[in-house]
């Protein structure tokens, strides 16, 4: 039901920093939400997740420097990237699935489009 829109990417040298935004169609506060990357002939990578009322986690990968953040009141899920890698290359794509006790479903109910960054070395 919830449409989403990814943006944001581009390309930047390693060390440099991007903002991803994914803007949704409906209130994210209903939402779980996450950002999840993927490499082609790669399995996708979730890494940062959004719960509906719990905090942000991370994968080891990313953790220290990806932030998820969201703005109910834009309905914007945002992912700031600093210190960007060349191994960051990757698609992002914004992904909102639903809840059932306390825990966020798979799969997603709606995925952006996806949103490319490219670091260079």
């Amino acid at each position: 039901q919830v449409q989403v829109v990814d943006s944001g990417g581009g390309s930047v040298q390693a060390g440099g920093s991007l903002r991803l935004s994914c803007v949704a169609s409906g209130n994210i506060d209903s939402y779980c939400m996450g950002w999840y990357r993927q490499v082609p002939g790669n399995e996708r990578e979730g890494i940062a997740t959004f719960p509906q009322d719990g905090s942000a986690r991370y994968a080891d990968s990313v953790k220290g420097r990806f932030t998820i953040s969201k703005d109910g009141a834009k309905n914007s899920l945002y992912l700031q990237m600093i210190n960007l890698k060349p191994e960051d290359t990757a698609m992002y794509s914004c992904a909102v699935y639903s809840h059932s006790w306390g825990k966020c479903t798979w799969p997603p109910i709606q995925w952006g489009q996806g949103t490319q960054v490219t670091v260079s070395s």
